[in-house]
């Protein structure tokens, strides 16, 4: 990440376990429509394993940082869409899903939190997921959320940018 970053869109996971792949596949998927519809200035498409380190380093200087990530919930509905916000250093989350990795969203934000490198706000799109075997491709239902699901991220930012400028 560098000085000029100023919103960060980062895809976590891993492309070859199926769904929880869904991460790269959006921010994949923000690329190609950046090409016809560009991104605000300052706007930076990542990708990240879900590494708590790794993801500190690409938000720690960014205003917005949006993550999009596979979860696991149960009882599960695969391509279900969870929005969770950081409100006051915490988490906020509506239902039981979790990250797909051994170490969550909500460990990287606590580490990031003692080490005062959290971004301006953070935003967290949970995917459901059905099926994180090993192997390339997302399910259908989760493959069905990603262009809408870009879309929205988009909007957010074009949100955020509006309201950034008139402050």
């Amino acid at each position: 990440m560098n000085l000029t970053t100023r919103i960060a869109v980062i895809g976590v996971g891993n492309e070859f376990r199926h769904d929880d792949g869904v991460g790269w596949a959006v921010v994949a998927q923000m690329a190609k429509r950046a090409e016809e519809r560009p991104l605000p200035s300052g706007t930076a498409l990542l990708v990240c394993d879900g590494d708590p380190a790794r993801l500190i380093a690409l938000w720690e200087d960014a205003y917005l940082a949006i993550v999009v990530d596979a979860a696991h919930a149960h009882p599960g509905h695969p391509g279900r869409l969870h929005r969770l916000k950081l409100d006051n250093g915490q988490l906020s989350q509506t239902g039981s899903a979790t990250s797909s990795h051994g170490l969550g969203l909500g460990d990287a934000v606590e580490l990031a939190r003692e080490l005062d490198r959290l971004p301006g706000q953070l935003v967290v799109y949970a995917v459901e997921g059905a099926n994180s075997s090993l192997g390339i491709g997302l399910s259908a239902p989760v493959a069905a959320i990603v262009e809408a699901l870009a879309e929205r991220i988009a909007e957010e930012i074009a949100l955020h940018v509006g309201s950034a400028g008139s402050r």
